[in-house]
C-alpha cells in the first residue's frame, strides 16, 4: 500500500514527525473541509460517508454516515458533535498517537463531520492522563482558529463551528456514549437509559454525535478522494484502513495502518514476530475487554464479522498477545481487577460479581481453589456476560476474556487447583 492511499499514517511518515499547521496543509490538509463547506450540501456529506462503508472505529464498528443520518435536521436549538477520545481500553495506544503526531486530522474530519449533521459546537473528550496530545491538540485548534478554519463563519461560509477540549477526569465507563454525555456535563459518569439515543437527545437534551477520534480521521480522505477509493482500501467487506496494535512479547510493538482485513498473522509480522525463544498461545484481538484467540485463529481477516464469526471481537483492532510464559489466570485476574475498578456501581451483577469474580480468580492464583470455583466461575462468565442482565456492556465485555480463558486454557485454571499454587510461578 502507498502512503498516498494511508489517509491517517501516510503524511506523518513522510513529514517525519508532528504535523503542524504548514506541514498538514502541504499533504492536503483541509482540502477535504473546503470541499464539502463549499461544494457539498450536509445530506451529501453523510450519504458520501454512509456510502464509504466507514465504519466506527472505536470498537462498536456501527456504519458512521449511519449514525449521522439519524439527527433530526428540522429542529431548532444547538447540536453537538462529540469525540471520544478518553481512549481508557487496556492495551490501546492509536488515539494517542494520531493526537499527537497528525491532531489537524482530527479537526478537519470534526469541521465536516459538524457540517454534516449541522452542530456549530464540538468536544472534544480527553483521557486527563494524555498531556502531550493535549498540547498538540490545543495548539492545532489555536492555529486552525487563527487561519478561520474553526470558529465563525469558516472558510468564509456561513457556517461556524466551535471546538473545545474537555479533560476527562478519568473512568473507562466514558468508552460508553452516554455516560461519557453525562461526564461532559458535568455529572456521575453513568450510562443513561435508551432510548432516547445521544442522535435524537445527547448533550444537554440536544441531538448529540460521539464518534472515536480514528473514525473522525478517516473523513477528509473520504471527502478528498471518494467513496470508492475508499471501499478498494479494505481487503474484504469492510473498508478502509486500520491502524492495528500489538503489545506483548513481540520484537516491535507498535502500530501499522494497514487495509482492514489484514490477517492477524501479517499484523503479529509487522511487529517482527514473537521474541526468541517465546510461543504464542492467545491473544486478545481488540483490547482487553474481547475473546480469546489462539493459534488457529491467526489466519483469519482482522475486520468486523470475520473476527465476530471466530467468537470474538475486533474491538480496537489492538491485540494483545500472550506467550507461554505468562500465566492466563493471572492475566485474567489482572484484567477483571481492573473491571472491578471501573465499573461505574449501578447494576449489581456488575458492581457485586465483578468483585466476585476477581476474589474467585485471586484465590486460584494463590493456591486457595477449589474445583467449585470453575462452575461458580462459569456460572458468572454466563450471567454476567448476558446483555440483558446489566445496565450497559461494561460487564459482558469483562466476561469476554474470561469465559474463553476458560474455554481455551481451562487446563491451566484446573492445574492451579490440583497443585495448590500457580504453575508458572514454581
Amino acid at each position: 500500500m502507498t502512503d498516498d492511499a494511508r489517509p491517517l499514517l501516510g503524511a506523518i511518515d513522510k513529514a517525519g514527525g508532528p504535523l503542524d499547521l504548514a506541514a498538514y496543509e502541504a499533504h492536503g490538509g483541509y482540502a477535504g473541509a473546503r470541499t464539502a463547506l463549499s461544494t457539498m450540501a450536509p445530506a451529501d456529506v453523510v450519504a458520501l460517508v454512509k456510502e464509504a462503508n466507514l465504519r466506527g472505529r472505536g470498537g462498536a464498528g456501527f456504519p458512521t454516515g449511519m449514525k449521522w443520518s439519524f439527527v433530526p435536521q428540522n429542529v431548532d436549538g444547538p447540536k453537538y458533535l462529540v469525540c471520544n477520545a478518553d481512549e481508557m481500553e487496556p492495551g490501546t495506544f492509536k488515539d494517542r498517537y494520531l493526537l499527537e503526531y497528525n491532531p489537524h486530522l482530527l479537526v478537519e474530519g470534526m469541521v465536516i463531520g459538524a457540517w454534516a449533521i449541522q452542530a456549530e459546537q464540538g468536544y472534544v473528550f480527553l483521557r486527563g492522563e494524555y498531556h502531550q496530545p493535549y498540547r498538540q491538540l490545543q495548539q492545532a485548534i489555536d492555529d486552525a482558529y487563527a487561519k478561520g478554519y474553526l470558529g465563525d463563519n469558516v472558510f468564509g461560509t456561513d457556517f461556524s463551528f466551535h471546538l473545545r477540549i474537555h479533560r476527562s477526569a478519568g473512568r473507562y465507563i466514558c468508552g460508553e456514549e452516554t455516560a461519557l454525555l453525562n461526564a461532559l456535563e458535568g455529572k456521575r459518569a453513568q450510562p443513561r437509559q435508551k432510548p432516547p439515543f445521544p442522535p435524537a437527545s445527547g448533550a444537554w437534551g440536544r441531538p448529540t454525535i460521539v464518534n472515536n477520534v480514528e473514525t473522525f480521521c478517516n473523513v477528509p480522505a473520504i471527502v478528498r478522494n471518494g467513496a470508492e477509493w475508499y471501499q478498494e482500501l479494505g481487503n474484504g467487506e469492510d473498508a478502509g484502513t486500520k491502524i492495528y496494535g500489538v503489545s506483548g512479547r513481540v520484537n516491535k510493538p507498535g502500530l501499522w495502518e494497514l487495509p482492514i482485513g489484514t490477517t492477524i498473522r501479517e499484523i503479529i509480522d509487522h511487529a517482527g514476530g514473537m521474541q526468541p525463544g517465546r510461543t504464542l498461545r492467545g491473544l486478545l484481538p481488540g483490547g482487553a475487554s474481547t475473546d480469546f484467540l489462539v493459534e488457529e485463529h491467526l489466519d483469519l481477516a482482522m475486520d468486523y464479522g470475520t473476527i465476530q464469526a471466530a467468537g470474538s471481537r475486533m474491538g480496537t483492532g489492538t491485540m494483545i498477545l500472550m506467550d507461554d510464559t505468562i500465566c492466563p489466570v493471572d492475566m485474567c485476574r489482572n484484567l477483571e481487577h481492573f473491571f472491578a475498578q471501573e465499573s461505574c456501581g449501578f447494576c449489581t451483577p456488575c458492581r457485586e460479581g465483578l468483585p466476585w469474580v476477581e476474589q474467585l480468580l485471586t484465590d486460584i492464583e494463590e493456591g486457595r481453589g477449589k474445583e467449585s470455583d470453575l462452575e461458580l466461575l462459569q456460572r458468572n462468565a454466563m450471567f454476567i456476560g448476558g446483555t440483558t442482565n446489566t445496565f450497559c456492556l461494561h460487564a459482558p465485555g469483562a466476561m469476554e476474556p474470561l469465559s474463553s480463558a476458560l474455554r481455551y486454557f481451562r487446563e491451566d485454571f484446573e492445574e492451579h487447583i490440583r497443585i495448590g499454587a500457580c504453575p508458572y510461578r514454581r
